[in-house]
């Protein structure tokens, strides 16, 4: 909780000395008491008062106060909300060693259900495009808040040879410059863009890794990658089957060096919960809201309970 003005709060003195005030009154009249020896006689001359009941109508009246002069110092609250624009590339390893079943039913499967999980996560203006790789990558489907198409495209990927992650990120980058330049051409600012990486790590063909972050820096993209898998994955190839780990160095390496987040999953749950924690942390912001009208309508409660209790115990307001 923060105040826009908080130069308001110092009037939380006075209520502080409104207590002061009435705790000083209550010893003053046990002292006027205490003049008169004759008990019965003073009982006649002051009423019956409603005992510690009408303390509690005094201390709704002063919260009252206290809770609307936190109103005038303007509080406002942490709120997440939807990005009102960003550009996301979804960037997915369709290599042979994405058929390992270390996943089950394999990596490949879990991981077209995850990214259909993720397309849902998102806000609904967020655009969202796709890219596959393997030996080489391949633009799917252009940023769009269209996600049907690409939940349509996910299903149709198919497996191919090698893993092609430099260009893979040079693929993505050139498809937002593409998108962006289409943008401005109509007027509109280029919103933040955001490239989403899952694959089990290795780069077999293509430009290195080291290029294509150098690239990613310098467009001022961050790149977050997911390791899919684990170290015991294998695959059948030519009757035999090959050892295919995951690695996760290489996608540490390029999530860290681009200011993007890395994350492991190795399992088809966990793949799921980091695409959840992916899609919040793109989809939304925290921003700060204005909760005055809380504070207004808790004082004006509390002030109202106060009177009506006030009334019923004493039969005055105070």
């Amino acid at each position: 909780m923060t105040f826009q003005a908080p130069v308001w709060l110092w009037l939380l003195i006075a209520s502080l000395a409104l207590v002061g005030l009435y705790v000083a009154i209550q010893f003053r009249r046990k002292k006027f008491a205490a003049r008169f020896t004759n008990v019965e006689l003073l009982g006649r001359l002051i009423p019956k008062r409603p005992g510690w009941r009408r303390h509690i109508a005094f201390g709704l009246l002063v919260l009252a106060l206290a809770t609307l002069t936190l109103a005038l110092a303007k509080p406002s609250a942490e709120v997440r909300v939807p990005r009102e624009r960003a550009t996301v590339i979804m960037a997915v390893d369709v290599s042979l060693s994405m058929e390992a079943d270390d996943i089950s039913p394999s990596r490949f499967e879990a991981m077209k259900v995850a990214a259909k999980d993720f397309v849902d996560i998102l806000p609904e203006r967020i655009n969202l495009g796709l890219v596959s790789f393997a030996g080489t990558a391949t633009p799917v489907v252009t940023p769009s808040i269209d996600r049907s198409t690409v939940k349509t495209a996910i299903d149709n990927l198919e497996l191919d040879e090698a893993t092609a992650i430099g260009e893979a990120i040079f693929a993505s980058l050139t498809v937002l410059d593409n998108f962006q330049a289409t943008l401005e051409s109509t007027g509109n600012e280029a919103p933040p863009s955001r490239i989403v990486l899952l694959s089990d790590g290795y780069n077999t063909v293509g430009r290195e890794n080291s290029q294509a972050i150098d690239a990613a820096k310098d467009a001022g993209v961050p790149v977050s990658t997911i390791a899919f898998g684990t170290d015991y994955g294998t695959v059948e190839i030519e009757g035999e089957q090959q050892p295919v780990p995951v690695d996760s160095e290489s996608l540490r390496q390029i999530a860290e060096e681009t200011g993007g987040t890395f994350k492991e999953a190795a399992s088809a749950a966990e793949l799921t919960e980091v695409y959840e924690d992916l899609g919040s942390q793109i989809g939304y912001v925290t921003e700060p809201q204005e909760v005055t009208p809380w504070f207004v309508g808790g004082g004006l409660a509390l002030a109202f309970l106060g009177a009506v209790l006030s009334l019923l115990w004493t039969n005055r307001l105070l």
